[in-house]
């Protein structure tokens, strides 16, 4: 599904960040990224999620080559292909949690069809409760889960979480893990980055990153 050969990612002078990375992604795997804080597991995920171009390297998602994406098709590949989540949330505090949902895809779709989609997704993650209340109103648990519910609502193949348990309780990143371990039993392939060892355990696949190079663990 998704193919990195001989990937470099470098910032002017500074030494590469990542380099010559060989990293394959089979459909419905989940991938767990491990690694201390500079070692490149963010920009990792920011070239899978076409965020960020590499320095050198190819990166092709189901056989095509993210670098040779016009502007346009690479908009629409994040759009259709790709949900995010990340650990501060990032949602909008003058809106509400259906409105957050609905956003990203409200200039493709009609607000009708999304309005039905967003309600569904909330309650798949269990806030049907909370449609009209603002971000400042919900708990961080709360907030991390209509981030999930709005990374869902372009009905991506490939979910990238960027520390999504990062700012929660124990209680919440349960919960979280919960409703990403149902998304990843219907089809949905995740790459994970995480601090937390413990929540390893979840995906197939264990990923490490360190001195500008990625190390797959063995899971036996």
């Amino acid at each position: 599904m998704i193919q990195i050969a001989e990937a470099r990612i470098s910032y002017g002078d500074s030494p590469a960040i990542l380099k010559d990375v060989n990293l394959t992604v089979n459909k419905n795997d989940w991938i767990t990224i491990l690694g201390v804080s500079g070692t490149g597991k963010t920009s990792l995920l920011n070239i899978i999620g076409g965020l960020l171009r590499p320095t050198a390297g190819e990166v092709e998602v189901e056989g095509r080559n993210l670098q040779a994406l016009t502007r346009e098709e690479m908009q629409e590949y994040r759009r259709n292909k790709i949900g995010f989540v990340y650990q501060d949330f990032k949602l909008f505090d003058q809106y509400t949690v259906l409105e957050n949902v609905m956003l990203p895809q409200l200039p493709y779709d009609s607000h009708k069809k999304l309005e039905k989609q967003a309600i569904q997704l909330l309650e798949q993650v269990g806030l049907s409760h909370r449609l009209s209340h603002l971000p400042a109103e919900l708990s961080g648990g709360e907030k991390q889960r209509v981030a999930i519910a709005r990374a869902l609502i372009g009905c991506p193949e490939i979910l990238l979480c960027d520390e999504p348990t990062g700012n929660l309780d124990n209680e919440s990143t349960k919960t979280v893990m919960r409703i990403l371990q149902e998304l990843h039993k219907g089809g949905l392939t995740i790459l994970l980055i995480t601090h937390d060892n413990s929540l390893a355990s979840y995906g197939n696949r264990i990923v490490t990153t360190g001195d500008g190079t990625i190390v797959e663990l063995d899971g036996e």
